[in-house]
């Protein structure tokens, strides 16, 4: 699972698909970490947005593509060379089976 801003969206999923990963959810999300929001002008009104836009990709990948994946998210995501606050987060999961609706197969096939 990568939160990432969503800005970064289409350079993410471009190198992704380069690395021949070319399953992904993506969800629209609100939240905040050590940014704590931020404040805007609006018509001469100052105002506090604790809530910034993020994007949420659930990614499921079998484990000789993890390391690869969370490589190119990271390179992709980043802004700048050294990154900054508020590029995001990846949470690495298990999962443990996978299935397929469609016909009920499976294992890693399934992924």
């Amino acid at each position: 699972m990568a939160i990432i801003q969503p800005t970064k969206l289409s350079a993410v999923r471009e190198a992704l698909e380069k690395l021949e990963v070319t399953r992904l959810t993506v969800c629209d999300a609100q939240g905040f970490g050590r940014q704590r929001g931020r404040t805007e002008l609006y018509r001469g009104h100052e105002y506090t947005t604790r809530m910034l836009r993020k994007a949420v990709l659930e990614i499921v990948v079998n484990d000789d593509f993890l390391e690869r994946t969370v490589n190119t998210i990271i390179g992709a995501a980043r802004t700048g060379p050294e990154g900054s606050i508020g590029d995001g987060k990846i949470f690495i999961l298990p999962a443990d089976q996978a299935a397929q609706i469609s016909d009920g197969f499976r294992g890693p096939g399934a992924v």
